[in-house]
């Protein structure tokens, strides 16, 4: 069997303003329709002995990534909730024990981080495959990707003696500077480190336990003792107990039994606005654009309006970012800086820094409309489905029927109704999603 294991950590501050801690890069649409978490799901498609996955991601994105798994049309799919984030290492190992105590500890375990994209996916499928012998052998298996730049932003993979399908692993190398990077791209002997593995989950665990026993032991007791539930939530103390370190840093860079197989398939790291420009399909001046964006005289440039038209008049290699509570611009090959701007606005305790101004619920969709004194909400409820609201609102209805139960009164409303309750659960009555503003005035939490 093969489980797909997905990565879904992090916060993206490198794509601020559109991907924010609560609302972050791989539950987002950065290319194309569909977000980038089920995007990775779709690629595993067409794998042999492929079961259900296992979903790593902290416990406020449960929602945005519970819906994406089930338009992925994985219901059946186990998530590991992290309370907070402690790096790969320990995001791997959560997923190890539970792979080994539901599926057994031979299966093999893909592990992908959920933002990575991958234009010819047929080839990616038949890299997997390729790895496949040397994983059910006890080989911890990276796929690293063949240079097609001198790019100074990834970590390297130097490669030692042949195998099959690959080589052994010389060693890891840290980013290097560009003389560097040049030189590792014309000699032919290193791959970019894609972040990507392939391996079982004993032989993992096995590793882990030799080199970085600490992780081990503090995820297997933040995991408890069943690991048989669909959901399970990391202990947030015992969680914090462990080493933040990658799988490279606590496996891959000691392990005896590593593997690296060459993928040649248009990969790319989605970390900044310039990796994105990268890999998006551009017009025939070498333009981006999402969204309502009106062009003049711009080449070269990312241009994305989310809740207005944005227009931009002599710009070559800028980026500029529109979202409903924020704005960017500055030139592509400054986007690595853009986490500067999130540090500073978190230094100021700015909201902005890590909370988006919409997000994705399991009973539908909310829009902040103005939070100068009060939270003003619109709150889209799919039908049948219920969202409940703490602390003391007003209820404004605008589409849509609904009702509403508060200190067990229930009161039904219509498009037009007003009303106001303590702790609301409302629930929409219709066929349609019902449209709601909801405004939180002061009230006991």
């Amino acid at each position: 069997m093969i489980v797909p294991v997905l990565l879904s950590g992090g916060s993206g501050t490198r794509l601020w303003p559109l991907s924010r801690k609560t609302q972050p890069k791989q539950l987002l649409p950065m290319v194309g329709e569909r977000s980038m978490l089920r995007v990775t799901i779709d690629r595993t498609e067409g794998l042999p002995d492929l079961v259900p996955p296992v979903l790593v991601c902290n416990v406020e994105h449960r929602a945005m990534a519970t819906e994406d798994l089930r338009r992925a049309g994985h219901t059946e799919a186990r998530l590991v909730l992290e309370p907070l984030g402690r790096n790969t290492a320990p995001a791997v190992a959560a997923a190890a024990l539970v792979v080994e105590a539901t599926r057994g500890g031979d299966t093999v375990m893909l592990v992908l981080p959920a933002d990575h994209v991958i234009r010819d996916e047929a080839e990616f499928r038949a890299t997997v495959k390729r790895g496949l012998a040397h994983a059910r052998s006890g080989a911890l298996v990276t796929f690293g990707i063949v240079p097609t730049r001198a790019e100074t932003g990834y970590g390297y993979i130097a490669t030692g003696e042949p195998v099959v399908d690959g080589h052994r692993i010389d060693e890891f190398v840290e980013k290097p500077d560009l003389p560097t990077a040049e030189e590792y791209v014309a000699g032919g002997g290193h791959l970019w480190n894609s972040g990507m593995f392939l391996f079982t989950a004993a032989a993992y665990l096995e590793e882990l336990g030799a080199h970085a026993p600490d992780i081990l032991a503090a995820v297997r007791e933040a995991l408890g003792p069943d690991l048989t539930t669909p959901e399970l939530v990391l202990d947030a103390d015992t969680f914090a107990a462990s080493p933040s370190t990658s799988v490279d840093y606590a496996v891959m860079e000691h392990t005896k039994h590593g593997v690296v197989i060459p993928l040649d398939a248009g990969w790319d790291d989605v970390g900044s606005w310039a990796a994105l420009h990268e890999v998006s399909r551009k017009d025939e001046s070498g333009n981006v654009t999402v969204g309502d964006v009106e062009l003049i005289d711009t080449t070269n440039s990312y241009v994305r309006g989310e809740s207005r038209l944005v227009a931009t008049v002599g710009l070559d290699r800028f980026f500029v970012v529109d979202t409903p509570d924020a704005v960017i611009v500055g030139p592509l090959d400054r986007s690595q800086d853009v986490k500067r701007v999130v540090e500073r606005l978190a230094e100021a305790g700015r909201s902005e820094a890590a909370s988006a101004a919409t997000g994705v619920e399991p009973w539908g969709r909310w829009k902040r409309l103005d939070a100068s004194a009060a939270d003003v909400l619109e709150l889209v409820i799919e039908p049948g489905a219920t969202a409940e609201l703490g602390r003391h609102h007003e209820i404004v209805v605008l589409r849509g029927s609904v009702s509403t139960v508060a200190v067990e009164t229930r009161v039904a409303l219509e498009a037009g109704d007003v009303t106001a309750a303590t702790r609301p659960r409302i629930t929409n009555e219709g066929d349609e999603p019902a449209v709601l503003v909801v405004i939180d005035v002061e009230g006991e939490d």
